[in-house]
């Protein structure tokens, strides 16, 4: 039997919320998570929090009681969540606690995420000259990965469409509105190849998961959903990452941080990709969700065009993809949207998902998240 299990998951919306703090947003997740686990935050032996934005996420503990509870901060780029995961996981594998609560939250200003290019390694020039912009980075990634394995704009498109189609299903959804392909491929470029609705827009919200030993799981829920593994990994030298794209001869070239996570995830959970049925992919823009499939061993480089156009990621394929509508619709509050891709895998293998219920009846899947200069955490679950 794996050794951890989800009993509980709760989500605040994703958006804008003018006057509302994120510590306010996250303990509105952290009680309905406690309440779907049908326990009390005095049931909590630790906590971990994550956010980017939030200085001490265990602030939360003014809303949610003085407990003394032991909370750790966590903070990893886009992968925070992830990694907050993780270290639940390893409190609960070590045998130091049986049940705790791992938190995420977020409220970012409008507009790309923006930060000194040396605190990513980078020289001050790469700044003055225009490169260190969150949608160039993107953009130079997915434009690469176009010209080596023939992926088109129309599958670009098409990837955005279906964020859009899911997210309208979600009613904690930021973005709701349908768009169809045409429509994204005809708005305004921000970067080539990328349009502007082919990007997520950092936003506001929290997500919260309860997570407990799996042995004593069904003391608290008759469908526990199991975490398999947990896996964080950095670049290596000759990856082509967001800020690292030519720092190494072709001859060096080596393979990105997701495709390490990935397989290291797999192999601790002891499942291989043919076996996920449903996948929360880190979407920053449609041709990230395009690029993960492949690194995350869903399917081979250049095969998405086939795959998106023939309906297969959809939430009536064999292989559903961001199936809350992803980054692209939900935006993100980078500490609280890898739990948001945990809390819609659980409500999936749950088949709670109502209007957007995935249709291959999946018993396992995976989350995936990704952040520059080039960092991914890959989780598995399953039933």
């Amino acid at each position: 039997m794996p050794d951890v299990a989800i009993i509980g998951v709760g989500l605040h919306p994703f958006g804008r919320f003018p006057g509302k703090p994120a510590l306010s947003m996250a303990a509105e997740a952290a009680r309905a998570a406690l309440a779907d686990a049908g326990l009390s935050w005095a049931d909590m032996q630790f906590a971990v929090g994550g956010s980017a934005e939030v200085d001490q996420p265990d602030a939360v503990v003014a809303n949610l009681g003085l407990t003394g509870i032991q909370f750790t901060n966590v903070y990893n780029g886009c992968a925070t969540a992830g990694s907050a995961l993780a270290l639940a996981s390893q409190t609960i594998r070590s045998g130091q606690h049986e049940v705790g609560l791992v938190l995420g939250m977020d409220k970012h200003e409008r507009g790309a995420f923006t930060a000194d290019p040396q605190d990513y390694a980078c020289p001050p020039w790469y700044g003055e000259m225009g490169l260190f912009l969150t949608t160039k980075f993107f953009a130079m990634k997915i434009n690469r990965y176009m010209h080596d394995y023939g992926i088109t704009h129309e599958t670009l498109a098409r990837v955005a469409a279906k964020g859009y189609a899911n997210g309208s299903l979600n009613p904690n959804a930021y973005r709701r509105a349908i768009l169809s392909p045409e429509e994204i491929l005809s708005s305004r470029m921000l970067n080539y190849p990328l349009t502007q609705y082919m990007f997520c827009s950092p936003d506001e919200g929290a997500a919260a998961v309860v997570v407990c030993r799996a042995s004593i799981a069904r003391r608290f829920t008759e469908r526990p959903v199991y975490l398999r593994s947990v896996a964080v990994r950095t670049r290596r030298y000759g990856a082509y990452e967001v800020h690292m794209p030519s720092a190494a001869p072709p001859s060096a070239a080596a393979a990105a941080p997701t495709v390490d996570a990935a397989r290291e995830a797999y192999e601790a959970a002891g499942v291989a990709p043919e076996e996920i049925g449903i996948a929360q992919l880190q979407d920053t823009d449609a041709g990230a969700e395009i690029i993960h499939m492949a690194e995350c061993g869903l399917c081979k480089d250049g095969e998405q065009n086939e795959l998106v156009a023939s309906g297969a990621t959809s939430l009536s394929g064999p292989l559903p993809v961001n199936t809350d509508g992803g980054l692209i619709a939900n935006g993100e509050p980078i500490g609280a949207s890898g739990l948001r891709q945990v809390h819609e895998l659980v409500v999936q293998l749950r088949g709670q998902g109502g209007d957007r219920q995935v249709g291959n009846e999946p018993k396992v899947g995976v989350a995936h998240l990704y952040g520059a200069p080039g960092v991914s955490a890959v989780s598995v679950v399953s039933t």
